[in-house]
């Protein structure tokens, strides 16, 4: 299963515990230093090149290794119901290790085939390393673990080599990892601050609204401030520093219907400086929607399980593709043996309708005055981030790589990505849809109003905002998808509107992808985290509203449990 938070106007909301990273270094915020090699990396550089000569000597020799140094300092400061909840600092630093035995054909990250399923966290580890920047203290660190790791290695191989043996033969026979460039670049250091005496009072201001309204059962405002800065260097002669500040300022609050359905609203900003963020005012007008909506959502109807047209705002088609596309073109996925691989004997077919092409680019920015938290110079195995059109005019063109190449494509294309602690696979980047003129439509309410005269229905859907999507891409049970819904309209034939709740939005890839028509001019940004088998990672998505001719969707998952028995403290005030 792999998940993503998605969101509001500029940025994806989150579950509460996940951290957006920021991927981009700007002046402003941030403090730079001299733009040289920190000693960190020449700890992490002098110690691998002692480990390889040393093991050389063994009868089973590394014949890759790699070292990535993640440190991040970060701020927190939240607030609850006009009240201050936590202000925290903190700073850290996170070892990975990729050392690899055998050669680059077959090596000890083969998939065990036939087995019980992988469990997700089996390769997660938590290494820390000191925050002094103490070479030898550093490389104590980096000697036990990659004698560790190392011995790991050798029985992981043996494991690989007896697989192949009793198994049958692989149907892809590509290399377990690729050749590349080595790559050498260094970029200024730079450090958070953030007044935290501000930002209590305003998180206190943005969440004391809500405490006005006795069926609010959650409010937050959140403030995460963070530079996280990665140290990348590897047996090939690659050597990476790079130093990166973000800011999120998350929104949420909750109420509950008379039948038990939570009824969650999110709002959430993203930038690479503070001054990215919002305005006060501009804050406070957001919490008064998420209010209203909220009041709204508490005494709107529940709608049924429904097949027929629908509309997708930006932001919800932007989620919509993540979803049922994006995952399913992430380059293992074709050859992982337990990947339904829905795309991969799909390349020079068409895919989407003809106008529609679609693009990942690590290398973009900034969108529509908007920062893309999917934003990268370097992914996590030292290769440099391109734009990848991966659907061009409906035809799938090309896959998401990582170094694990699959047949027909040997190289990464810079999209070997992952959280500190887990395995890189290949993950999204920026997620861009481009839709040519002939299919862009100014009305697509008008499409949807004559669909459902077509199709005999009372109304169509018309989905505003989300919360985020689940997919689900293996063989063993149904290959669909979820997206999760905040704020849906019917919409009748005769044009008016109304607010419902209790609906998921489902299906499967193929046959969804068949029901595309339109899209219109409204093109909206999302900035989140996907969480998959490399953990959490940001990613952003840049979509048009588009018009479906046919979508079905689900009851959503309630609680039972009873509204509050004690009335709020307030109400007896």
């Amino acid at each position: 299963m792999r998940g993503s938070t998605v969101g509001t106007s500029r940025v994806i909301s989150i579950y509460r515990a996940v951290i957006i990273c920021g991927m981009l270094l700007l002046l402003g915020t941030g403090n730079a230093v001299a733009q040289t090699s920190s000693p960190v990396l020449g700890a992490m550089h002098d110690e691998l090149e002692r480990s390889m000569q040393k093991l050389k000597t063994q009868p089973v020799p590394p014949y890759f290794l790699s070292y990535e140094i993640t440190e991040t300092h970060e701020f927190d400061v939240t607030g609850e119901f006009g009240k201050l909840t936590n202000s925290s600092e903190d700073r850290r630093r996170q070892l990975d290790i990729d050392l690899r035995v055998g050669d680059y054909t077959m090596d000890n990250t083969r998939e065990i085939r036939g087995g019980q399923s992988a469990n997700p966290f089996a390769n997660y580890s938590y290494i820390e390393v000191p925050i002094d920047d103490d070479p030898d203290a550093i490389r104590g660190v980096l000697w036990y673990h990659t004698d560790e790791r190392y011995k790991r290695a050798q029985e992981q191989l043996t494991k690989v080599k007896t697989n192949v043996q009793v198994k049958v033969a692989q149907e892809d026979q590509s290399a377990d990892f690729s050749h590349e460039e080595p790559q050498q670049y260094t970029e200024s250091l730079v450090d958070i601050k953030a007044d935290r005496r501000v930002w209590e009072d305003k998180v206190r201001r943005y969440t004391a609204p809500f405490a006005k309204y006795t069926n609010i059962y959650g409010a937050e405002a959140i403030l995460r401030a963070s530079a996280e800065t990665q140290w990348y260097t590897n047996s090939e002669g690659t050597r990476i520093q790079t130093s990166q500040p973000a800011w999120h300022l998350f929104l949420i609050a909750y109420t509950k219907a008379d039948d038990g359905m939570e009824l969650p609203r999110y709002e959430s900003f993203f930038g690479f400086t503070e001054s990215d963020l919002p305005d006060d005012a501009t804050v406070l007008k957001a919490v008064d929607k998420m209010i209203h909506d909220l009041e709204a959502l508490r005494v709107a109807p529940v709608t049924d399980p429904y097949t027929g047209p629908a509309i997708l705002s930006g932001r919800a088609s932007g989620v919509f593709f993540h979803e049922i596309f994006g995952h399913r073109v992430e380059g293992h996925r074709q050859k992982l043996a337990n990947e339904a691989q829905t795309f991969k004997k799909k390349v020079n077919e068409e895919v989407l309708p003809k106008d529609f092409s679609v693009y990942f680019d690590p290398t973009a920015r900034r969108i529509a005055e908007t920062d893309l938290a999917g934003y990268y110079l370097y992914d996590n195995q030292g290769v440099k981030a391109r734009r990848v059109t991966v659907v061009d005019k409906g035809v799938l063109k090309t896959f998401l790589m990582s170094r694990t190449p699959i047949e027909g494509l040997s190289q990464s294309n810079g999209h070997g990505r992952k959280q500190a602690g887990f395995s890189p696979v290949a993950r999204q980047s920026n997620l861009i849809v481009e839709v040519a003129p002939s299919s862009i439509q100014p009305d697509l309410k008008k499409l949807l109003i004559d669909e459902v005269k077509k199709q005999g229905l009372p109304f169509g859907l018309y989905f505003e905002d989300i919360q985020g999507g689940f997919t689900l891409t293996g063989r063993t049970i149904p290959n669909a998808f979820n997206v999760l819904p905040l704020v849906v309209y019917r919409i009748y034939a005769d044009g008016h509107e109304e607010l419902v709740r209790g609906v998921d939005l489902i299906g499967t890839p193929l046959t969804t992808f068949s029901k595309i028509v339109a899209a219109d001019r409204n093109v909206a940004v999302f900035n989140g985290v996907c969480g998959a088998e490399s953990g959490g990672v940001p990613v952003s998505a840049v979509s048009p509203g588009i018009f479906v001719s046919q979508i079905e969707v689900q009851k959503k998952q309630k609680s039972q449990d009873r509204l509050p028995i004690l009335p709020a403290p307030l109400e007896d005030k």
